[in-house]
């Protein structure tokens, strides 16, 4: 597609200064919306709804008065009704696992691969990562982006690649320890679980060489990262993508651990009011809506990702002058509504981990006397449990006193003995939902 302002193959671009880098998004951005506009019925005829035409963007701010895209536009245009190229210029597909229905397929172009194998090199560089680093890629590979997304953005990197995958933790750890890995990329629920093997195989990770881990793909609290650092010895980092917009490697924390930095010259990032759709200030809470400016088999333009999240405009003190996102913890679909009450799950994981040090439990919905209520199945570990049921019973009570306090409800709390709560290999399922329909 050519090179803009002549700088598409800079080493890094996380230091443009910003009134150049607004310059490379504008362009990039027109050029996109044509391209789309092009080849893309869709967005096409949604276009011409709004009596709109690409040279209507002429701005940044005009991006605004575009059409969403939503994930349901992949499922009723499964599986290549999106593309904006032919079939002979698509090199790769990858897919969700389409539990819930028709799977997301999504497509790259080779120019498209180069684009994500750059965003996750750059990602894992904002880590501390290197060419000296042995990095173990446990998510898993296949039709997820996860692990073959990792996995060449950590060659570009230069690092030693262990392509472990998900599952097998006995042999993960092994690894760990006969490789000399010094960093793992993979969810966090799946790396809690490592923690607990390697104690089980007398491998503790704190006597090992990682030293870094880079945990995405599910939300997880700022209690769990501290539970995960202390356990394993490690500094871990948040890096956040979806497969909509490309894989993993669109955002990423540094060593400051305050926002994910945005590689907003290839992701153009908006947040919005969900309900009104209103484009909201930097600084203000909302939903993450995303542009990719430089993927061309499967454009998307203003997707609208579901993640809660805020912009961060304010200068980073590492020096990278991209914005960053906040930590996302929830998403709008993630939220459940018990009486009235909106909830999300990271709220009552943040409260359980300030209690007890178990990151494993349930959430189950269930209705009783045609109410719904909330239980929360809590796993002790062993050196926690006593025989006194005294004891037992005022730990049950602080948890739920703690769960209440955040969410404003009481909720039924069980604690359950070491290794009662199913552990995940990949994205951990914590919320069953039993209520009558």
């Amino acid at each position: 597609m050519g090179n803009l302002l002549g700088i598409d193959n800079l080493a890094s671009p996380d230091y443009l200064e910003r009134g150049y880098l607004r310059q490379l998004q504008l362009q990039r951005l027109q050029r996109i919306i044509r391209h789309t506009y092009d080849h893309v019925e869709l967005f096409r005829n949604r276009m011409k709804e709004r009596g709109l035409t690409p040279e209507d963007v002429k701005t940044l701010e005009d991006l605004g008065k575009l059409p969403f895209m939503k994930k349901v536009d992949l499922r009723d245009n499964y599986p290549f009704g999106l593309f904006a190229v032919p079939l002979s210029q698509i090199v790769r597909l990858h897919a969700s696992s389409g539990t819930t229905g028709k799977p997301i397929v999504v497509a790259y172009t080779k120019e498209d691969i180069d684009v994500w194998i750059g965003a996750v090199r750059r990602a894992l560089n904002c880590c501390g990562l290197s060419s000296e680093d042995v990095i173990q890629i446990a998510y898993g590979y296949g039709l997820f982006t996860g692990g073959l997304g990792a996995h060449y953005g950590a060659e570009a990197l230069g690092a030693t690649v262990v392509p472990a995958s998900g599952g097998n933790t006995k042999r993960q750890v092994m690894l760990m320890r006969d490789f000399g890995v010094t960093a793992v990329c993979c969810t966090p629920s799946y790396f809690i679980h490592m923690i607990e093997v390697a104690e089980a195989e007398g491998l503790p990770l704190p006597d090992q060489k990682v030293r870094t881990g880079i945990f995405g793909a599910e939300p997880w609290s700022e209690e769990m990262r501290r539970y995960i650092e202390e356990k394993a010895g490690i500094e871990a980092f948040d890096i956040y993508g979806l497969s909509e917009i490309i894989g993993p490697g669109v955002a990423v924390e540094c060593h400051e651990h305050n926002g994910l930095h945005i590689f907003e010259d290839r992701f153009y990032p908006e947040v919005i009011d969900p309900d009104t759709g209103e484009v909201l200030p930097d600084g203000e809470t909302g939903e993450l809506v995303l542009t990719t400016l430089s993927k061309f088999a499967m454009p998307m333009i203003r997707y609208r990702t579901r993640d809660i999240t805020k912009i961060i405009s304010e200068p980073c003190p590492c020096g990278r002058t991209l914005r960053r996102i906040g930590r996302i913890s929830s998403r709008s679909d993630d939220m459940f509504i018990i009486r009235g009450v909106n909830v999300f799950p990271s709220q009552i994981e943040s409260a359980l981990l300030q209690v007890v040090d178990s990151p494993n439990y349930n959430i189950i919905l269930y209705t009783e006397n045609r109410v719904d209520n909330i239980e929360i199945d809590v796993e002790i570990n062993a050196g926690s449990f006593s025989d006194q049921v005294c004891e037992m019973e005022q730990l049950r009570r602080k948890i739920a006193s703690a769960v209440e306090s955040v969410i404003g409800l009481r909720v039924l709390v069980k604690l359950v003995g070491p290794q009662q709560i199913q552990r995940s290999e990949g994205k951990a399922k914590r919320v069953f939902d039993k209520r009558e329909k």
